[in-house]
């Protein structure tokens, strides 16, 4: 199938046959929402840690005996039902990722492409060329564009076009080894060099 292609100012460039596996894939919405819950469980950090009475310093000896004082009995200081004692049900350390198989993972982001380019959401542009890292030269581009809430995929996202995008909320560059599901779905509009299309469908076909 073929795709409109665009220059970076926004003028007509021509047009580029792509893959209809990547991106005339019927969308399947269960697909990527299964992929995205994986995808931002696996991004969480399940650093939280709490102490059980064991691991909470101190409390070795025994308060006070164990009749005589008319009080419960108690073997430590640390117990949870004393104050600044251990935790009943402490958390611990986890691992929040789910498995998902890779083959899942590619059919999604093509489902995804493929919706975005049915939605009209998808700029295809023969090269992005930014002389300067100035963010402002990177606005005048993507105003030409007619885009002002984008993600940008490119062959190597580095040099100048991502020092111009770092300090932007809207705008964002990434290169096509990088392109996860949660990016292309937070964006109104995608943009993607032609190179970044062919690796793509290297890497997804």
């Amino acid at each position: 199938m073929d795709l409109q292609l665009q220059s970076f100012d926004g003028k007509k460039a021509g047009n580029i046959t792509v893959s209809e596996e990547l991106f005339d894939r019927e969308y399947n919405e269960a697909l990527v929402h299964q992929v995205v819950t994986a995808y931002l469980a696996g991004a969480r950090s399940g650093t939280h840690a709490q102490k059980t009475r064991s691991e909470v310093r101190g409390g070795g000896r025994k308060p006070f005996a164990q009749k005589g004082t008319g009080r419960a009995r108690a073997g430590t200081i640390r117990s949870p039902l004393w104050r600044s004692g251990g935790q009943t049900f402490a958390a611990k350390n986890r691992d929040y990722s789910q498995k998902v198989n890779r083959k899942m993972y590619r059919h999604a982001v093509c489902s995804i492409l493929s919706e975005l380019r049915r939605n009209d959401a998808l700029i295809v542009v023969d090269k992005v060329d930014l002389e300067t890292a100035k963010t402002k030269d990177l606005l005048v581009k993507t105003k030409a564009l007619g885009v002002s809430n984008v993600l940008i995929i490119t062959e190597n996202a580095a040099g100048n076009l991502a020092l111009a995008s770092r300090n932007l909320y809207d705008i964002s560059a990434t290169d096509a080894a990088h392109v996860n599901p949660v990016a292309l779905l937070r964006f109104e509009k995608i943009v993607m060099t032609e190179e970044s299309v062919r690796k793509l469908e290297e890497s997804l076909a």
